[in-house]
């Protein structure tokens, strides 16, 4: 009997804190990754850099794909797999490709498809959660990729809730 009460005791402190069947996400908008991706190009393009911009929402689908029209035909999925690993691996591809190259056996992760460990991809943050990630590919370098990513998060970072 003893066995049996306290067997009810455990379920219903378990119901109590039972969260339900469903929950709520955040998420970029269309709009909202239209204006990173755009503000990115423009970034690059201002330096004189041909690139690709690709904007994914928090389940790593593209929102907004962007390439300039020189650039070069492997900056497009570069990109959108740099947003991809971003979001993905929630850190920038920058720390990414340090972290993966500078822990022992971390390195195994870059072998996956999609992943891509090289600079340009940067996660989108709003109220403590991902909803987002943006990755460049063409510019020269990618810290230059980064710096155009980045500039296109600073466009929308007062439309982010915090």
């Amino acid at each position: 009997m003893r066995r049996l009460a306290a067997a009810a005791a455990v379920i219903a402190a378990g119901a109590a804190h039972a969260q339900g069947a469903t929950w709520e996400a955040r998420s970029l908008t269309p709009e909202a990754a239209l204006k990173l991706a755009s503000v990115a190009l423009a970034s690059c393009r201002s330096a004189g850099f041909q690139v690709t911009v690709a904007v994914t929402d928090r389940a790593a689908l593209p929102l907004a794909v962007l390439r300039d029209r020189h650039a070069g035909p492997h900056t497009f999925q570069t990109a959108v797999d740099k947003a991809y690993t971003a979001i993905t691996t929630r850190m920038d591809t920058t720390a990414f490709e340090q972290v993966t190259r500078a822990t022992p056996g971390m390195s195994g992760i870059r072998g996956l498809p999609r992943i891509v460990a090289i600079g340009g991809g940067l996660p989108v943050s709003a109220a403590g959660s991902l909803v987002g990630a943006i990755g460049v590919s063409g510019a020269p370098g990618c810290d230059a990729d980064e710096r155009c990513a980045k500039a296109g998060l600073a466009a929308i970072a007062a439309d982010l809730e915090f």
